[in-house]
C-alpha cells in the first residue's frame, strides 16, 4: 500500500506482510493470498502472495465478487470457507477444480472490519487432515482481523488498499533462508536432497545448476541461471513441463516427469518442493521414449503458457453454464472483462446487415446509442472489418487506433481495443469489443486465449439466442391460451398464478379459468394436460375453451366434465388431463364440485379451520367414453376460501402426496387472508416452489365476501 506526500511515495505493508506470513507459518499452510475488494466492489484482486510466484498466480490475480470460487464465497456470504480434499472441490467447486487440478486443502475466509475489505486465502498439500480443527479455525479467523485492522490503519492515513495497476506483492514464507545468491541456493539444495542436481526458486527461475545438470541439459550455467526452463530450453517449451512445476509448488509434494532433450535423449526430472523453492534432480532415462510426451520440433509455434490455459479452461467451463441471451452478457461482463484487465464491454449481434448491442459496459449511454445499428460494413470502428474477414483487430494504444479508423477515437475514450469477431459455423454471430482506460500491449499468448475464447462466446451466444426465441415463442403461447384477466363476480375475490417449469419447459398444460354465470352464480375450474411442450398446451387451450363453452349454458359440473370428455375421447390426444370444476351457487349458498382424476381442493373457513374438500374423482378426461363423475355439495359459507391447485404445488420426490397436501392445508389455515394476492405468494413460496421445479404450478383462490356491503373482486 502506498501514498505520496512531499517526500514522495510511502510504502506501508511491512505489517500486513508480516501478518501474512505469519498466518502462512503458524497454520502450515503451504500458500497464503489476501484478496482485495476493488474500488467498485464487483472484483476481488490478489494484492499479497506468500509461498507461491506470481507468475503462477496470474490466472486468479482478479476473481469477480459474483464467480462460483471460494474466495468470492467468503466474501460475499461472509463466512469461512473450507475445502478438505479434491474430490470435495471437483464437487463444490467445479469451476475452481478445473484450473486447480492439484491434491491440495484450502481455507477461505472473509477479511471484515468497519467494511468488507477482501479474503485471506490459504492452500495446504493434501496430506494434511481433511477437516479443520476448532483451533486452526481460530488461527484463521484472529489473523483476518489482524489483516482487517492493518487495512483500516493504512485507510484512516489515505493510504487506499488497492490501487488500480498495481501488481501483485509477493513476500517470502519467512524461513529465514534467503534464496538470492547461487550460492544461498545451493544451500537450500543440499538441505533438501542428499546430492542434487539443480535448484528453483517459487517462481520456476534456475537458481543453482550443478556441473552435471548443465552437462545433461546442454547448457551452460551463465546462460540458466534466472531463467525459466520452459523460456531457456526450447525443448522444454511445452505447457505440460510447466503443469508440473505447479503441481508441485502448489501440492508441496515431489513430482517427476520424463521430457527428451534433441535429438533423442531422455530425461528424467524429479522435483522435490518446500517452502523456499524447489530441488531437482535430473538422471538419464532409458532408450525407449514414453508414449505420453511427444517431442515438437523446434520451429513450431510456442504453445500458450499453463496459465493461460487454465484461464481459458476456466472461461469456457463458465459459459456453458449459460442459457439466455443476458445470461452470456453477464457472464462476459463479470468474469471475462475482468479477467483480461479490461475496463469497458461491448456486446453485439448480427442483424439485418447491422450490429445491434446487445450488452455493454464502461461506455456511456450516449456511445451506445450512437454505436448501436452500425452497418456492418462500417468504416467508423473495426467491428465491422472484424467480423467480416474473420480475423481479430489489437489496437494497443490512440496512435494505432487513430492510423486506421480516426473516427473511433472521436466515439471512444478508452486508450486500447481488442475487436473479436464472433463466428461459429462459419456464420457471423456478432462482435464483442474490450476497451482499456489506459494502453494495452497485447502480447501473443494473450491474443492466442482471446481467439479462443471469441469461438467459445460465439456458441455460447448462438445457443442463447435460440433459446431466448423458443422461449418468447412458448411464453406468448401460454399467455394467450390461458386467460388475461378474470371476470369481477359481486361478493367474490380471486387470486390466481401460474408458473411454468423452469430452465427450458417454459410452456405447459395447467390452467385455471372462472366464467360468470349472470348475477347469482360462477363457475371455477383448473386442469393440468400431461406434458411440458406444444401439443400439452394445444390440448390445455382444447380443454379449457371446451369447459368454458358448456359453463357458460348453465351446465351442471358433471355434465361439463362429461361432455368434455367425450370430445377428448374423439380428438384421442394421447395425453391424461385432469380437471376440477366447482359452480358456486350464490342465491342458494352452496358449491357444487366434480373432479376427473384432479387432487381435491382445500376449504378454510373463517374460523380458520382448513381440510381437503372429499370430491369422489371420475377417471382422467378422455380415457373412457361414457364415464361418470360424481358431484359433492358444501355450503358457501361468507367469509370461507376454496383452493384449487395442480399436482405441481404439492408433489416433491419422495414425499406423500396426502402428506404435502396436509402441509399446504396448515400453511393456508394460519396465513393472512386479508390481501388474497399476498396469501398466494405466501402458499407459493411456502412449498418451495421458487427454486427448480420439474412441473407446472397452477393455483386459484376464491374467498366469499357476501358478508362486507359491496363485497368486489380484487
Amino acid at each position: 500500500m502506498t501514498s505520496t506526500g512531499a517526500g514522495g511515495p510511502v510504502t506501508d505493508s511491512a505489517e500486513l506482510d508480516a501478518v501474512i506470513a505469519e498466518t502462512v507459518r503458524r497454520t502450515g499452510a503451504s500458500v497464503g493470498a489476501l484478496y482485495l475488494l476493488a474500488p467498485q466492489g464487483q472484483l476481488l484482486h490478489l494484492d499479497v502472495l506468500c509461498g507461491a510466484g506470481a507468475q503462477m498466480a496470474e490466472p486468479w490475480t482478479t476473481v469477480p465478487l459474483a464467480a462460483p470460487a471460494p474466495v468470492a464465497d467468503a466474501v460475499r456470504e461472509g463466512r469461512p470457507v473450507w475445502v478438505g480434499s479434491q474430490e470435495e472441490m471437483v464437487r463444490s467447486y467445479p469451476r475452481t477444480a478445473m484450473v486447480l487440478p492439484y491434491p491440495m486443502a484450502l481455507a477461505a475466509a472473509p477479511v471484515e472490519g468497519a467494511q468488507r475489505w477482501g479474503a485471506l486465502l490459504l492452500m495446504w498439500p493434501a496430506t494434511r487432515p481433511q477437516h479443520m480443527t476448532a483451533r486452526e479455525r481460530a488461527n484463521i479467523v484472529s489473523s483476518c482481523r489482524r489483516v482487517a485492522r492493518a487495512l483500516e490503519e493504512a485507510a484512516e492515513h489515505g493510504r487506499p488498499p488497492v490501487t488500480p495497476g498495481r501488481g501483485t506483492r509477493v513476500v517470502p514464507a519467512g524461513t529465514g533462508r534467503p534464496s538470492a545468491t547461487p550460492e544461498a541456493a545451493l544451500a537450500d539444495f543440499v538441505e533438501r536432497l542428499p546430492g542434487g542436481s539443480c535448484a528453483l526458486d517459487l517462481e520456476g527461475r534456475f537458481t543453482y545448476l550443478s556441473a552435471g545438470a548443465c552437462e545433461l541439459l546442454g547448457v551452460g550455467a551463465g546462460r540458466l541461471l534466472g531463467t525459466l526452463p520452459w523460456q531457456s530450453l526450447r525443448w522444454m517449451d511445452d505447457p505440460a513441463y510447466e503443469d508440473r512445476y505447479r503441481a508441485a509448488v502448489i501440492s508441496r509434494a515431489p513430482v517427476a516427469f520424463t521430457a527428451c532433450r534433441p535429438p533423442d535423449q531422455w530425461l528424467e526430472f524429479h522435483l522435490y518442493p518446500d517452502a523456499s523453492g524447489i530441488s531437482v534432480r535430473i538422471i538419464r532415462a532409458g532408450d525407449e521414449s514414453p508414449p505420453a510426451l511427444v517431442h515438437r520440433s523446434p520451429d513450431s509455434a510456442a504453445p500458450a503458457r499453463a496459465g493461460q490455459l487454465y484461464q481459458l479452461t476456466h472461461l469456457a467451463a463458465a459459459l456453458t453454464e449459460v442459457v439466455g441471451v443476458q445470461d452470456v452478457i453477464d457472464m462476459v461482463a463479470d468474469q471475462i472483462v475482468p479477467a483480461f484487465g479490461a475496463q469497458g464491454l461491448v456486446l453485439s449481434a448480427a442483424e439485418g446487415g447491422r450490429l445491434r448491442i446487445t450488452g455493454h459496459s464502461g461506455y456511456s449511454a450516449e456511445t451506445v446509442e450512437r454505436l448501436d445499428g452500425l452497418p456492418i460494413d462500417t468504416r467508423l470502428t473495426p467491428a465491422g472489418r472484424a467480423l467480416a474477414t474473420g480475423i481479430p483487430e489489437f489496437f494497443a494504444d490512440r496512435e494505432e487506433m487513430r492510423r486506421t479508423y480516426p473516427g473511433a477515437l472521436e466515439v471512444s475514450g478508452a486508450h486500447a481495443w481488442a475487436f473479436l469477431p464472433l463466428i461459429t459455423s462459419g456464420r457471423p454471430v456478432g462482435c464483442c469489443v474490450l476497451s482499456y482506460d489506459r494502453p494495452h500491449a497485447f502480447r501473443a499468448e494473450e491474443r492466442a486465449v482471446m481467439t479462443s475464447l471469441a469461438g467459445l462466446i460465439a456458441q455460447a451466444l448462438d445457443r442463447a439466442r435460440l433459446y431466448d426465441t423458443k422461449h418468447e415463442l412458448a411464453r406468448g403461447l401460454q399467455e394467450a391460451l390461458l386467460p388475461h384477466t378474470l371476470p369481477e363476480v359481486d361478493g367474490l375475490a380471486v387470486a390466481a398464478r401460474y408458473m411454468p417449469a423452469t430452465r427450458g419447459m417454459d410452456i405447459g398444460g395447467d390452467f385455471y379459468d372462472l366464467v360468470r354465470l349472470g348475477d347469482t352464480a360462477a363457475a371455477a375450474v383448473i386442469g393440468d394436460v400431461q406434458g411440458h411442450n406444444v401439443a400439452a398446451a394445444a390440448l390445455m387451450g382444447q380443454v379449457r375453451t371446451a369447459v368454458h363453452a358448456h359453463a357458460a349454458l348453465g351446465t351442471f359440473p358433471d355434465e361439463v366434465l362429461t361432455k368434455t370428455n367425450r370430445l377428448l375421447a374423439d380428438l384421442g390426444p394421447d395425453l391424461f388431463t385432469s380437471c376440477l370444476y366447482a359452480r358456486l351457487d350464490f342465491s342458494h349458498r352452496s358449491v357444487t364440485l366434480a373432479s376427473a382424476g384432479h387432487p381435491p381442493p382445500l376449504l378454510r373457513l373463517p374460523g380458520g379451520d382448513t381440510r381437503p374438500v372429499v370430491v369422489p374423482p371420475g377417471p382422467l378426461l378422455g380415457i373412457v367414453d361414457d364415464a361418470a363423475f360424481p358431484v359433492t355439495e358444501v355450503p358457501l359459507v361468507p367469509g370461507m376460501i376454496l383452493a384449487f391447485y395442480t399436482d405441481g404445488l404439492v408433489e416433491k420426490p419422495g414425499a406423500d402426496l396426502d402428506d404435502s397436501i396436509a402441509d399446504l392445508a396448515r400453511h393456508l389455515a394460519h396465513a393472512d387472508d386479508r390481501d388474497l394476492d399476498l396469501l398466494i405468494d405466501d402458499l407459493v413460496s411456502d412449498v418451495g416452489t421458487t427454486g427448480q421445479r420439474t412441473d407446472d404450478v397452477a393455483l386459484l383462490l376464491l374467498q366469499d365476501r357476501a358478508a362486507e356491503p359491496g363485497g368486489r373482486n380484487r
